[in-house]
This record gives structure tokens, C-alpha cells and sequence, in this order.
């Protein structure tokens, strides 16, 4: 009988649990838990990152590859785990720094069942075997145990541990709920184990005795070496690490962190949305689970919850809407309609409930508030209205006066403008794809009045920035990055936006080693260094970051990138630590009590790295940048498989499924690229320097015209490759290149 069916089988064997060296083939409920024991303390861990001190490794989405560290009383331990098989899973272990003698340190591999079926150990096989419904799970280690005890529970191991010691034999058992395999680190210093599922107890036996001789794989290789070497490493492994399985509602979902919760299980609104986004750069099905999980706080008044948490559930009111933005960039990276069809209505939903329950004078500005609905923390409070911005502390509240009568803050708040003027303009173009003409023209409606009323109403002439402003008329002191958010919603007039490259660049403000900080620099809030008043945000860097490369200002855009891949790898490169914020000043992630080590949209400034080689971006579609140094990046995902580029001699190749399919030696950006059965495109950006773009494996009767910007390009057949001639030029130019057969075209 399988207890959980909703995952696919090859991310069956993972590490769903907040144990994160707690193996668990999910659809059985079948776990294997490491639990050490220090005799000089006579304590127990079973390897919590909130109680125990635990360094996460690498983690391959589907479990294939795993690596940890921790640190139980003085002693660390390496583990690891792999598989070639989605039934089968092996793990090591090494003792790598001893506090006390080996023989006094132990491992307790315990092995349960979710629906609490009795393990056994045969001691004629040496093997732990549980049998739930018609299926079995063996475990077998290469070494045998010391001694082999039996438990109710985990807790149960453990106090039998700290209260008896190692010496005790009176909890020996073959039989019972929980099966200890006990080891020391004096008789097996470096150890194994494997667990295997089959359809018999001898099957499952002989698969993972198998998998115990089964040769290790070699050391996977990085899937980013070079430029921004690492990005993408850390992006797979902070999704890899914070997806876990939420009991209460019976789905598995990426966390914020498995390192910090409220309740059971806990979902931020946006959080959850930049969840499914990082997770879609490798995994669609898991991309897929985490949206469902945002959406799953979509409310009957049309708002998507704030938080839905075990414990409270904050429907009164909601936050910024950046989900379109994610559902897009997802069907841009995977090219598959269900992604809009299945979100487009609650996002619909919620626009439209933004505009009905956050403008009190039909303005067409927002407000932030919280609605006479539900029962949540804060509701009906100033401070649970700022929770809609998701900057709750931000001095750009401090002036902001709660209004019971309307049930909102007294300012207008510039970040949710910018970003419900884009989710309306992206709702549109999901809207028109879907074949919804009439939303398509009211969400088009929407974001153009949005975007003049933004760039006239929330524009401080006398300081040349945007700005919060009071509904009465006067603009907030306090600045913070949202100052730059008309650029991402494409509401900045060209004289505005050349202004906030000036403050981008203004060391009083926002420049300086690390940025971007949350107030600027001389705000009297920065001092504080808490949360919003004064550190740096990855999400906030991101948007503004895609802000800059709307508007075509790709050097900043760089130096924005650069900059948050050098904060970003300052605490994770040696310590692991993918921060919630940062310090702008040090650019430390743990400066301060208030921070998450392990926060899922810290992968967002790895993301930017990535980007700034290739991207799928909401405007221009599919892009690759060839910067000229040696660099790998991949696999990933892409519309037409998985994706890799290599640079190598300064010729950038895109890899699909493995195989060349695109070369190029331009330094220039090609955007908007597309394979189709008979054809291909891109747009070529503007380039002072000639090149070529070769497209792999054409035969040579297959090629019917070759154009940029509509006339005849020059180009030649190399081989069964197609050699395009491309030469300087100061603006972009569209590629159009046609072949006669399905066949014959790259795919």
C-alpha cells in the first residue's frame, strides 16, 4: 500500500524529512535515520540544523547525490549518499575529526515506518527488512553491527542511549517498531549501508547487497565552472536541500528554509513563487508542486494569502503579486502551456482583487491594507497592513498612517504599484495565449494606466527619484531599492530612468562594495541593521536587476550581478550559508540574530550570475551572452531539453539533450532564440565586432533562406553544419533561418 503517490519515482529516495540525514522512500514512508551518541557527553543527535550543528552539502534535485556534514560533541562526521537506481539508495559515512575515542562515538542507523509496520533484523542475511503492504525494504551495511536493538520510537533510541550508555544490552531485539544498527567510530571509522525496495523480501535483499558492491560513481563534476564558477551548483543545491514534505497536506514543496519554521509547515506567498521559479531551472514537476502550494492560498475574496502556516493562515491580506512574473518565466524555460492554464485564474483573481480592495479612492494606485476577513495575527493593525509589501520593518513605512476607516496605510507604496503594473501587463500576454481576449485588453488596460500614473503620480521631481507618497500629496524621506521597480513594470520615462542610474551610482545612497541596501546609506534606519532597515534582500537585488535589463542597461545590470555573486559566495563558498539578508556595510550573512542561514531566494544572486550567460527572460524570451572566458554552465532546463553552454577559446556551443546544436564566437547578445521543425530565430544585439553563428547538423539541401532583418545573409555549409556571416553592426538584428524538412532542422 504506498502512502504518499504524488511524487515522481526518481525523487522517491530523498531526504523529505526536517532530519536532512534522514533518508525516506517517500511512497512506503520507510526511513533510515542516523542518530550518533557521544559517551563524553551522553547526548544524541539526530542531525537537526536548528539543534545540531550540520553543514549542507551537495544535493542533486533527485536525490542522486547528497552530502553533509555535522558536529556532534566535538566529533564530525561525512556522510553521503547516491543512487543509480530510483529503489535503491546507499549511503557512507566517514569520521573525519574525533572528540573523544572512536570506540565511545556511535551510529545508530534506525529504521521505522511511517504507518509503524515492525522491522526485523535476520541475522542469518544480516539485514534489516520491514514489509509494508506488499512491498519490502531491506537495509544492509557492509560491516556488521555491533549490536542490533529494538525501540517504540526514535526518542525512545535515543533516551535508551543517554540513560543506559553503549555498554547496555537489555534493549537488544530483532523485532520491533524501530531497528537500530549500531556502529562505533573505532571498529568502522568509514561505513555503509543500502536500502532497497522490490516486490519480495529476497529481491530487496539481493538489490541492496547489490548496491553495496555497486562501484561508487565518479565525483560528479560542477554544473558551473568559470565565470560565476559555482552559480548554479548553489542554486540545485539551497532547492535541493529546502524541498521537503509537508505531512499535514500531503504534498512535497520547496521551504523557505528546513532550517527555520512556523508550525508543521509554512508558505509566504512570494517566497513560495520565487520556490517555484529556482526550482524550475531544474525540475518542472517540482516547479509545478511549489506554485500549486502558493496557489493553494488563493481566498474566495480573490487575494492569495500572505502566509498559510499550521498554526495561522493571514487571508486578510496578501503580498506583492509577482506570481504572473514567475508563471512566465517558467513557460518561457519549459515552453508548456499547462503552466499558464493551470495558474492563470487565481492570478487573475488576485489582480483584480488589488484593484478592488487596495484602492480606496479609485485612483488607480495601491494602497496596502488588511481586510475584515479571517482571524490572523496582526489583522486590522498598521503593522500587519505593511506584511502586503513584505518589507515589514521598512523606514518607508514609518510615516504611513494605518486608516481603520479604509482599512489601509495612508501611502501610496511604490514596490506593490511596480509590481501589480507588471502582473497586469504579463496577465495580458497569458491572457491573449489562453485565448481570453476580453481579460487580454482589460489587463493590457490595467498595466498601461499603471505604469503613467506610476511614472506622473510616485515621481519626486525635486530629488529625481520614485518614491512612497501619501495619498494626501506629500512623498516619503525614506528611499529603498523600490526606487528602481519602475524600471522592471516598464514605467520610467527615459529622462527618469537616466536619473536613477545617478542614484544607482551614488555612494550616500545605494552604491558601495556590497548593495543594494534596503534604506540608503544615510537614512538614519540604516544604522539599525535589522531586517529591512538597512540590509541587503536577494529578491529585492533580482528585481531590480531585471529592471535594468528591460531598459537595455546591461553594464549596470553586470555590475549588479557581480557584485550580488561576490555576496553571495562570500558565506556559502566556506561556511555553506545562503542567507535570508545581508550586511551592506561587511556584507556578513550571520552579523545578526534575526537572519536564516539556509533561505530559499538567497538562490536568487547565484540566479543572476547564471543569467548573465544565459537566461529566460520575461521581455526577450530565451537569451545566451557569450563573455569571451572559458565557462560551463548545466544541465538545466530548457524548451527544447536540457540545456548546457560551453565556452571554450572564446566559441560559446549550446548543448541540448547533450548534443551541439548552436555555435557562436559573437560577443553579442542573441535573444528571442527559438528551434522550431523548420526553422530557426534569434535576435542578434548590436555588436562593434563581425562573428558567426553556426547551427549544427544541417543537411545541405534542407537550407531555403537565411535572412537578417529580412535580406539574404550570407552564409555556407561546413561539413553538415550552417555557417552564418554575421558582421558589426549598432543595432539588433532578427535571424530568420528556414529549412524544407522536419527532418533536417536542428531539434
Amino acid at each position: 500500500m504506498l502512502k504518499h503517490a504524488t511524487v515522481p519515482i526518481e525523487r522517491a529516495w530523498n531526504t523529505w524529512s526536517d532530519r536532512p540525514a534522514e533518508m525516506v522512500f517517500l511512497p512506503l514512508g520507510v526511513r533510515v535515520t542516523p542518530i550518533l551518541y557521544s559517551t563524553r557527553t551522553r547526548t544524541t543527535s539526530a542531525i537537526e540544523p536548528r539543534r545540531d550543528a550540520v553543514r549542507l552539502g551537495r544535493h542533486a534535485i533527485d536525490g542522486s547525490l547528497i552530502e553533509l556534514e555535522t558536529d556532534h560533541a566535538g566529533t564530525t562526521v561525512a556522510f553521503s549518499w547516491d543512487k543509480a537506481d530510483p529503489f535503491a539508495i546507499r549511503g557512507e559515512w566517514h569520521g573525519k575529526a574525533s572528540g573523544e575515542w572512536g570506540l565511545r562515538f556511535w551510529i545508530a542507523l534506525a529504521i521505522s515506518s511511517e504507518g509503524g509496520e515492525r522491522v526485523q533484523y535476520r541475522v542469518d542475511d544480516g539485514v534489516a527488512l520491514v514489509k509494508v503492504g506488499t512491498r519490502y525494504v531491506a537495509v544492509a551495511s557492509a560491516d556488521s553491527p555491533v549490536q542490533v536493538t529494538g525501540h517504540d520510537d526514535l526518542d525512545a533510541l535515543r533516551a535508551d542511549l543517554e540513560t543506559n550508555g553503549y555498554f547496555y544490552l537489555g534493549s537488544r531485539s530483532n523485532d520491533a517498531p524501530v531497528l537500530a544498527l549500531r556502529f562505533n567510530l573505532e571498529m568502522m571509522r568509514h561505513g555503509a549501508y543500502a536500502a532497497a525496495v522490490a516486490d519480495s523480501a529476497e529481491l530487496a535483499i539481493e538489490k541492496a547487497r547489490g548496491e553495496l558492491t555497486r562501484k561508487t560513481a565518479a565525483g560528479r563534476a560542477d554544473d558551473h565552472a568559470g565565470l560565476f564558477a559555482g552559480s548554479l551548483d548553489a542554486i540545485r543545491d539551497v532547492v535541493a536541500w529546502n524541498t521537503i514534505w509537508d505531512a499535514t497536506n500531503a504534498r512535497p514543496y520547496t521551504a523557505v528554509t528546513r532550517i527555520w519554521n512556523l508550525g508543521k509547515f509554512a508558505v509566504w506567498y512570494n517566497d513560495q513563487i520565487f520556490a517555484a521559479q529556482l526550482a524550475g531551472t531544474f525540475d518542472a514537476d517540482l516547479a509545478r508542486e511549489n506554485l500549486a502550494a502558493a496557489l493553494a492560498g488563493a481566498t474566495p475574496q480573490g487575494n492569495i494569502a500572505c502566509i498559510v502556516t499550521s498554526n495561522d493562515a493571514w487571508v486578510d491580506r496578501s503580498q506583492p503579486p509577482h506570481g504572473a512574473l514567475a508563471v512566465w518565466q517558467l513557460y518561457q524555460r519549459t515552453g508548456e502551456r499547462s503552466l499558464l492554464e493551470a495558474n492563470y485564474v487565481a492570478l487573475a483573481r488576485n489582480q483584480r482583487w488589488w484593484r478592488k480592495s487596495r484602492d480606496p479612492e479609485k485612483r488607480g494606485l495601491l494602497s496596502c491594507g488588511t481586510s475584515d476577513v479571517g482571524e490572523a495575527l496582526y489583522k486590522g493593525t498598521a503593522f500587519g497592513a505593511r506584511n502586503e509589501t513584505g518589507m515589514d520593518n521598512s523606514p518607508t513605512h514609518d510615516e504611513a498612517i494605518y486608516d481603520p476607516a479604509t482599512r489601509t496605510l495612508s501611502t501610496f507604496d511604490l514596490g506593490l504599484n511596480c509590481a501589480a503594473a507588471l502582473d497586469a501587463e504579463i496577465l495580458a500576454r497569458m491572457a491573449e495565449i489562453l485565448g481570453h481576449r476580453e481579460d487580454a485588453r482589460e489587463f493590457a488596460g490595467i498595466a498601461e494606466n499603471s505604469r503613467r500614473l506610476i511614472r506622473e503620480e510616485l515621481w519626486d521631481d525635486s530629488r529625481k527619484i520614485f518614491a512612497n507618497r501619501q495619498r494626501s500629496g506629500g512623498f516619503v524621506r525614506s528611499l529603498s531599492p523600490t526606487s528602481f521597480y519602475p524600471l522592471f513594470c516598464g514605467a520610467a520615462s527615459d529622462e527618469q530612468a537616466a536619473f536613477l542610474l545617478q542614484h544607482l551610482a551614488d555612494e550616500r545612497t545605494f552604491a558601495g562594495t556590497f548593495g543594494l541596501p534596503n534604506v540608503t546609506r544615510d537614512d538614519p534606519a540604516f544604522a539599525d541593521n535589522v531586517y529591512w532597515r538597512g540590509r541587503i534582500w536577494p529578491n529585492v537585488n533580482y528585481m531590480v536587476w531585471l529592471g535594468l535589463r528591460r531598459y537595455g542597461f546591461y553594464a549596470e545590470a553586470t555590475s549588479l550581478a557581480e557584485m550580488s555573486h561576490a555576496l553571495f559566495m562570500k558565506s556559502w563558498r566556506q561556511d555553506r550559508i545562503a542567507a535570508e539578508n545581508y550586511n551592506a556595510t561587511t556584507g556578513e550573512a550571520m552579523d545578526q540574530g534575526d537572519t536564516d542561514p539556509f533561505y530559499i531566494w538567497a538562490a536568487l544572486l547565484p540566479l543572476m550570475a547564471v543569467g548573465e550567460v544565459v537566461d529566460f527572460d520575461p521581455w526577450n524570451g530565451w537569451e545566451i551572452r557569450n563573455p569571451g572566458r572559458d565557462t560551463s554552465i548545466g544541465p538545466m532546463l530548457s524548451p527544447m531539453g536540457k540545456l548546457g553552454i560551453r565556452i571554450e577559446n572564446k566559441l560559446l556551443t549550446v548543448e541540448l539533450d547533450g548534443k551541439p546544436r548552436l555555435a557562436t564566437d559573437l560577443k553579442a547578445r542573441l535573444s528571442n532564440i527559438a528551434f522550431w521543425p523548420r526553422g530557426f530565430s534569434c535576435v542578434i544585439g548590436a555588436d562593434d565586432a563581425a562573428g558567426t553563428i553556426r547551427i549544427v547538423d544541417v543537411e545541405a539541401m534542407s537550407v531555403v533562406a537565411v535572412r537578417l532583418n529580412g535580406a539574404e545573409a550570407r552564409w555556407r555549409l561546413v561539413g553538415r553544419d550552417l555557417q552564418i556571416e554575421v558582421g558589426p553592426a549598432g543595432d539588433a538584428r532578427t535571424l530568420d533561418v528556414h529549412f524544407s524538412t522536419a527532418r533536417s532542422a536542428p531539434s
